[in-house]
C-alpha cells in the first residue's frame, strides 16, 4: 500500500469521509470524488484525480459526525454533534433541507440504499435512515428530483438506566441489511447484547442474535451473508447468518471502533487505537 494523494486542511480535525458512489455505467472503475466533515461543521469535496478541493460549503454550526451521498451521488447528507441532518447539493453548493428529529443528540450514522419507486407505499427511489446516539433511528424515503422526503418508521431503543462498569455507552449504530431487503440492523447499548433485525414491513423486530459484549463497531457484507461487529473488548467477530455461526479473531491493540466490508464482500478493513488490519475472507 502506498500514499498516492494527500489533502490537508489547516487548523480543522476530519470527522468523517465517504466516497461518491461509482455511476453504473462505469462500474469497473473507481470513484474520484470523497467528501469529508469536519469539526468547524464544514463539508468539503476532493477530488482524487485533480488533487484539488471542489467544493466547500457549511451546513452546520457545529463539529459534523456522519456523512454519506445519496445513492446516485447527487445530494449529500451529513449529521452534526448537535442532532441536526442536512441535505445539501454538490452540484450548486446549497443546503436545501435541515432535518431537526434527532436534535440534541449526536448523529453516528447515516446510510442510503435503493427502493423500488413505490415500495413502501411512498414514492421516492432512495431509503435512508438517521441514527443518534440517543438510540434512535429514524428512517426515510426520498426523491431529490422532486424535493420529497417522507418519514417511513421511528425507532426508539430501550436502555437501562445508570449503567455500572461503563466509562461510556457504546455507540448506536444501524445499518440496511443488504440480503433482506426491508429489514435494518441494530446494535448499540441496551437491555441486552445484542443484535436486532427489525422489519420496515412488519414494523417489529424479526430476529435477534446474542453477542457476548456490547459492540463498538458493525458492518455487512454486500456480497454475502456475513456481518462483522467489533468490542471494546479487542474482539473482532464474524457472524454468518442465518446459521449465527460465530468466528472470533483477536489482533486488536485497543477497542474495534471501526469495521468496514469492501464492495467485494472479499476484504474486511479492521480499526482500532493504532492499528488498521485488513482480513481476507476465505471459503464458505
Amino acid at each position: 500500500m502506498e500514499l498516492v494523494v494527500q489533502f490537508q486542511v489547516l487548523n480543522q480535525s476530519c470527522q468523517c469521509l465517504a466516497w461518491k458512489p461509482r455511476p453504473i455505467v462505469a462500474w469497473g472503475a473507481e470513484s474520484q470524488q470523497v467528501v469529508a466533515g469536519y469539526s468547524d461543521g464544514t463539508i468539503r469535496v476532493f477530488s482524487i484525480s485533480r488533487t484539488e478541493m471542489e467544493l466547500k460549503m457549511h451546513p452546520h454550526a457545529v463539529a459534523l459526525t456522519a456523512i454519506a451521498y445519496s445513492t446516485d451521488g447527487e445530494m449529500i447528507l451529513s449529521g452534526g454533534k448537535d442532532g441536526l441532518v442536512a441535505v445539501s447539493s454538490p452540484r450548486t453548493g446549497m443546503t436545501i433541507r435541515i432535518l431537526a428529529d434527532h436534535k440534541g443528540s449526536p448523529i453516528t450514522v447515516l446510510q442510503c440504499t435503493r427502493k423500488q419507486y413505490r415500495d413502501f407505499e411512498v414514492e421516492g427511489g432512495e431509503l435512508w435512515l438517521a441514527t443518534s446516539s440517543d438510540r434512535r433511528v429514524s428512517v426515510w424515503a426520498s426523491d431529490w428530483l422532486k424535493d420529497t422526503c417522507e418519514l417511513l418508521d421511528w425507532l426508539s431503543f430501550p436502555a437501562p438506566a445508570g449503567p455500572e462498569g461503563l466509562g461510556s455507552l457504546p455507540p448506536s449504530l444501524a445499518a440496511f441489511c443488504p440480503w433482506e431487503p426491508g429489514t435494518l440492523v441494530y446494535v448499540g447499548f441496551g437491555v441486552q447484547k445484542e443484535v436486532l433485525f427489525y422489519s420496515l414491513r412488519k414494523k417489529q423486530v424479526v430476529e435477534k442474535i446474542s453477542l457476548p459484549y456490547f459492540a463498538t463497531s458493525l458492518s455487512l457484507s454486500p456480497a454475502a451473508r456475513f456481518m462483522a461487529v467489533g468490542f471494546g473488548e479487542r474482539l473482532l467477530r464474524l457472524l454468518s447468518c442465518p446459521s449465527r455461526d460465530a468466528q472470533d479473531y483477536a489482533g486488536h491493540d485497543d477497542a474495534v471502533h471501526l469495521c468496514r466490508f469492501a464492495p467485494s464482500g472479499r476484504r474486511l478493513l479492521t480499526a482500532s487505537h493504532s492499528a488498521v488490519l485488513v482480513w481476507e475472507l476465505t471459503g464458505g
